[in-house]
């Protein structure tokens, strides 16, 4: 890979480590430092998780707007800023709001890192987006590796050591940043665009269709954090084997990628039959835990759904670059993973209801039929495209 590639993968490690001391730790801290229900805790939640998919947008569109650089500078202001306040007051009201600022201000961030890669290195197609979808795990797996150390003596040490991650990357990204925008600046040329009217926008119209199905997944996705972890726990199953059901994803993440690379350039090379095997896999998953009552049913569950996701995840932002006008790139990819950001917010909410309403089965079949409809939209999305391509001669390869 090209080196500022290798200069993007160190700040989405670096950004979603510092992440990692927070996110499995908010609800404990709301509930048992602030003394507030599991119900606020959920709200805060969902405030952060919505904050973010605001800063998807903003930071898409600022992309297209003033490049990579300045967006990253006003992201990290933002994130740092909160970061550095949390560390030192984080009463609840100083706590909701600053949760949102940080969510905010690295939700920015995303779709600027994965609209450079794209720029950066367009003959790499799928690979940078992979190669981000690696790094944010292997920082997921330091962050929440490091929390035991960092928590030992004080729970809230987890703030002060967000702050310091913040600080550090925030003065990695001035510097390492600055001569990186300028060799994408001929990717970053703004062309005068027409406007096209929505019913013949055929590139949004297809990534709507994309986005259908990825929130969808998300949806499930998110059912193994929230209510999958209860129904192991009412199984009988200890928290320490619920906790290896995550290691095994992120081993398998960061470990089979050659063997996944392989099995796309022989069998499975257009990212359109990518997608689709990853939602088969995905329904697959949740078929298996309609059966599954002991650790080890559960546990060939996670290497489905892993290796699922490992097909999905990284193919929706490669198609959204390979959608994405010139001078659009941003919004493309701020739309998308804002998509996944409204995934992670209904999809525990959606799961309890109907849990409450029915049972954890119930929920896995309405699952699978829901991944199941979502295909279609897969595999029309690029048909109106296609049909405009014929007729003008110009487009991505899809």
């Amino acid at each position: 890979m090209p080196k500022s590639i290798w200069i993007l993968l160190i700040t989405m490690t670096m950004s979603i480590t510092g992440a990692s001391f927070l996110w499995p730790l908010n609800a404990i801290i709301i509930h048992e430092e602030l003394g507030k229900s599991l119900t606020i805790a959920g709200f805060i939640l969902l405030l952060n998780s919505a904050a973010g998919a605001c800063g998807n947008l903003v930071g898409g569109r600022l992309f297209d707007g003033i490049g990579s650089y300045h967006t990253l500078i006003i992201a990290l202001s933002i994130a740092t800023g909160s970061a550095c306040l949390l560390a030192f007051q984080h009463s609840f009201y100083y706590y909701m709001f600053l949760l949102m600022g940080i969510g905010f201000g690295s939700g920015m961030m995303i779709p600027a890192l994965y609209a450079l890669a794209g720029s950066l290195w367009p003959e790499g197609g799928r690979r940078p987006f992979n190669a981000i979808y690696v790094s944010q795990n292997v920082g997921v797996a330091l962050g929440t590796a490091l929390i035991g150390i960092i928590a030992q003596n004080e729970l809230t040490n987890v703030f002060r050591a967000n702050a310091l991650m913040h600080v550090v990357l925030f003065i990695f990204v001035i510097f390492a940043f600055r001569g990186l925008e300028a060799r994408g600046a001929t990717t970053q040329v703004k062309e005068t665009r027409e406007k096209i009217p929505f019913r013949v926008h055929y590139r949004i119209h297809a990534l709507i269709l994309i986005s259908i199905a990825f929130v969808i997944c998300w949806m499930g996705y998110t059912q193994w954090q929230a209510n999958v972890s209860v129904h192991t726990q009412n199984l009988g199953i200890s928290l320490g084997s619920y906790s290896l059901f995550w290691t095994v994803n992120g081993l398998m993440i960061v470990c089979a990628q050659p063997m996944l690379a392989w099995v796309i350039r022989k069998w499975i090379q257009k990212l359109k039959a990518q997608m689709i095997v990853g939602v088969f896999l995905f329904a697959l998953s949740f078929l298996v835990l309609t059966q599954a009552e002991q650790f080890s049913i559960f546990m060939v569950a996670m290497i489905i759904l892993t290796i699922g996701e490992m097909f999905i995840w990284p193919a929706v932002p490669t198609v959204a670059s390979q959608l994405a006008p010139k001078g659009r790139e941003g919004f493309y990819q701020g739309l998308v993973n804002s998509v996944a950001m409204v995934g992670r917010m209904i999809g525990p909410v959606f799961g309890g209801f109907i849990v409450d309403m029915y049972s954890i089965y119930v929920l896995f079949y309405v699952l699978v039929g829901m991944l199941i409809v979502s295909i279609p939209f897969l595999l029309i999305y690029d048909t109106p495209l296609k049909k405009q391509i014929e007729q003008t001669t110009h487009a991505p390869k899809l």
